[in-house]
């Protein structure tokens, strides 16, 4: 058995559990969606702003170390300008040259020397003994001698150490000769060895060949990977060439190169990915770590609202239930008034009989004399009468006792047919003062449902009562049919009464609203009746027309676990 007055625990359980889920998507979804919306464009622009800074820093490095090889070229061909050949054979003038460069720019100039045609060095000024050298194999002297001026690639040459050259050739007598300055490759090293890219960016520089003319900060792998796909590359002067791969460590990793001296050299520059977003990382999760906590506090808070919430629901729905309580048994109350008076006729007539029967007796009991045989046989009979007329009232006052009983919500499988009968019989004296006739139609093989007893018997007597009280006073017929029909039982009550207009129909359930006269009806009883069907899960309808009666049709789910109605209950007949 179960009680259908209060939810079970599950469905508030269940309702908590929406709720929640409802309050956090609605306020995680609009959340998560800027988030990831702001992350993306702030990661884009982010993106941006660092492959622009770094197309900057090159650009300006390369214009830097495009200035310094022309600056020194400048100097070497201001020197060739203003001194003859035989003047430069000179090596004291040549001293004294280098030492004002030297002197000037800080030690960039390392030597100074003059070669003739046929590659012979035959004044040299500077630290290394390299006077009557000869350069004739030398690819560097080659190439010097087809332009006027050179500046060469980062080569080792006679003295062992790494080092490049600035020449101007300069014609004297139809002879090409050659001014030549040694430039100190670490002065020249610097320049890119302080390029600062990050915590671990650096940068360096190769010729075409792709060899290294300055010495890079941490090894790098030309051979393969993104450096050999990037300088096999054209690559457009004043242009970064900017690719972000993966090194042979499965480091990400940003690679850039750009060219400079006209083409011949290779400025490069490469960083970690992570060093160079670290800053967009940084936001990411504090972003994801505000995500989260706002995530847990909106669900904490939504957890306690809605618990708050359904617990307030659980306490109306209690107080619901209450008051349906209340309005079943206020209507229950009204039925018993109203049967009081049909009750009362009922009542009457078999204690009229026991009255005067009581009296037949008391006069023949004052007759002097014995009791003949027949006068006892009178008492006899009148007795039995008595007896007979007593039953009648103990079996009236008996279904309206058993009617007053407080109403008992307990849900348990209920026999409607004989339910049915039942009400019929309480409302039996009323119909026939009224003038109607009461039939029934009922489904032998009718189904038990699941529903209180006391409660379906409010609602088949409030819907008997207003058949009977739709009837005028030519008297008709109220008739109650019960059949089963895909798994569900149907109680329909007709009647050939007034009828209910179309503009009542829509509102026949709404509590307080009647079509009785004053003092006959409190428009509970339909009111009552739609809830109690509507919480044993069926549906109660009703059709009418004016002037040709109604019907009213309560449907309700069948029990599956409920043996048919036993063979002998009443079944088509007049009440």
């Amino acid at each position: 058995m179960q009680t259908a007055r209060v939810r079970p625990a599950a469905y508030y359980r269940s309702l908590t559990r929406n709720l929640v889920l409802f309050v956090v998507v609605v306020s995680l979804l609009p959340l998560f969606l800027t988030g990831a919306i702001i992350l993306y464009q702030f990661k884009q622009a982010y993106q941006t702003k660092v492959e622009e800074n770094l197309e900057v820093l090159l650009n300006k490095h390369c214009h830097t170390i495009d200035a310094f090889l022309i600056d020194r070229l400048a100097d070497i061909r201001v020197l060739a300008r203003s001194y003859t050949v035989p003047d430069l054979e000179n090596p004291d003038l040549l001293k004294v040259k280098l030492g004002l460069l030297r002197e000037e720019y800080s030690g960039v100039y390392v030597d100074l020397g003059l070669v003739d045609a046929k590659g012979a060095q035959v004044a040299y000024a500077g630290p290394y003994n390299l006077t009557g050298a000869n350069y004739s194999t030398a690819q560097w002297f080659h190439e010097a001698m087809q332009s006027e001026h050179f500046i060469s690639d980062v080569f080792a040459g006679l003295r062992g150490s790494p080092h490049f050259i600035v020449a101007v050739r300069m014609h004297y007598e139809g002879n090409d000769w050659l001014l030549k300055a040694t430039i100190d490759f670490e002065a020249f090293n610097a320049l890119v060895e302080n390029l600062r890219i990050g915590e671990t960016g650096f940068a360096f520089i190769l010729n075409r060949q792709s060899e290294l003319q300055t010495k890079p900060r941490q090894e790098v792998i030309l051979s393969s990977g993104a450096w050999q796909e990037l300088l096999q590359t054209p690559l457009a002067p004043g242009k970064v060439t900017i690719v972000e791969q993966p090194d042979s460590l499965g480091r990400d990793m940003i690679y850039a190169a750009a060219p400079l001296k006209k083409g011949q050299w290779i400025i490069c520059a490469q960083q970690e990915v992570s060093d160079a977003f670290l800053y967009l990382v940084q936001a990411q999760r504090a972003a994801i770590a505000i995500f989260v906590i706002g995530g847990l506090l909106i669900v904490a808070v939504s957890l306690i609202v809605a618990r708050r919430l359904v617990r307030r629901i659980a306490e109306a729905d209690e107080q619901k239930e209450a008051m349906n309580e209340k309005m079943i048994e206020a209507g229950r109350l009204a039925s018993i008034g109203e049967l009081a008076a049909g009750i009362a006729h009922e009542i009457n007539n078999p204690v009229a009989i026991m009255v005067e029967e009581a009296g037949w007796i008391e006069d023949l009991m004052s007759d002097e004399g014995p009791l003949s045989e027949e006068t006892l046989a009178e008492i006899q009979r009148a007795v039995q009468q008595i007896q007979e007329q007593g039953d009648r009232c103990k079996q009236i006052t008996h279904k309206l006792l058993s009617f007053a009983r407080k109403t008992d919500p307990t849900i348990k499988p209920v026999d409607l047919n004989g339910l049915v009968d039942e009400v019929l019989g309480l409302v039996a004296q009323k119909s026939r003062y009224a003038g109607v006739k009461l039939t029934t139609a009922l489904d032998q093989g009718l189904p038990k449902v699941a529903a209180s007893p006391s409660e379906l018997q409010q609602v088949l007597l409030n819907l008997v009562n207003n058949a009977v009280d739709a009837i005028n006073a030519e008297g008709g017929t109220v008739n109650v049919t019960t059949t089963q029909e895909n798994g569900r039982v149907k109680l329909s009550v007709s009647d050939t009464g007034i009828g209910i207009a179309d503009a009542n129909l829509a509102r026949i359930f709404d509590p307080f609203y009647t079509t009785k006269p004053v003092g006959q009806g409190t428009g509970l009883g339909l009111s009552i009746c739609y809830g109690i069907i509507n919480k044993l899960g069926g549906e109660i309808k009703v059709t009418s027309a004016k002037g040709e009666g109604s019907t009213f049709t309560v449907i309700l789910p069948a029990r599956q676990d409920t043996t048919p109605a036993p063979a002998g209950a009443p079944g088509t007949g007049q009440g």
